[in-house]
């Protein structure tokens, strides 16, 4: 069955796989910053349900431990009764603790396996859960590494188009007025604000 956060992972990369690739570029795409905003918050809201859910899984392991040991409990008990009614016999006193002392010690190894494989079992799966939830912890720091990434090479391929732009316009005015070059302001665009970054479409 397919967890939340499975499911959450699936959509972003869908998305991600339907976005348009920028042009010129087969490895750039345009991503809709709301969208992806959308997918990640839903994510960071469902993550903390999953890991509880993988939590519960892992506190199991007491509860197959506790009832390994009623099993073990009964056995004993069960073991030490029957004892107790071969004892009381005179006639077969002898044979009584023969047969008690090897009911009690099949029934304690019975219990002592039961303990055994009960934690052996309990280990498993929390060693699987833990597994699982790292899994998939490392594939979305994976697709968010590669987003920022990505993100961060398109910001900086913006901004130096844009300069060059400026460049070639700057030197067109120039040569249109050469007397008015010394009038000439020049923007620059290294210092960008805040406020101008809500009209680029993040990668």
């Amino acid at each position: 069955m397919t967890s939340k956060i499975e499911q959450l992972i699936d959509d972003i990369e869908d998305y991600i796989d339907s976005c348009k690739y920028y042009p010129l570029s087969n490895t750039k795409i345009v991503v809709n910053k709301e969208e992806i905003d959308e997918l990640l918050r839903e994510l960071r809201l469902k993550t903390p349900d999953e890991i509880k859910r993988y939590q519960k899984i892992i506190s199991n392991k007491e509860a197959i431990l506790n009832d390994a040991r009623s099993k073990a409990e009964a056995l004993i008990n069960e073991a030490t009764v029957h004892t107790n009614e071969l004892i009381s016999e005179h006639e077969i006193m002898q044979q009584a603790h023969a047969q008690a002392s090897e009911i009690v010690t099949i029934a304690t190894m019975q219990a002592q396996q039961i303990l055994d494989n009960a934690t052996i079992e309990a280990n498993t799966v929390r060693t699987a859960a833990m597994q699982y939830m790292d899994d998939m912890l490392l594939n979305l720091e994976n697709i968010l590494a590669a987003s920022t990434q990505s993100a961060t090479a398109h910001y900086d391929g913006l901004i130096s188009s844009m300069k060059q732009y400026l460049d070639i316009v700057q030197s067109n005015r120039a040569e249109l007025h050469p007397s008015e070059e010394d009038d000439l302001v020049e923007v620059d665009l290294s210092d960008t604000s805040t406020d101008s970054d809500e009209g680029i479409d993040l990668i």
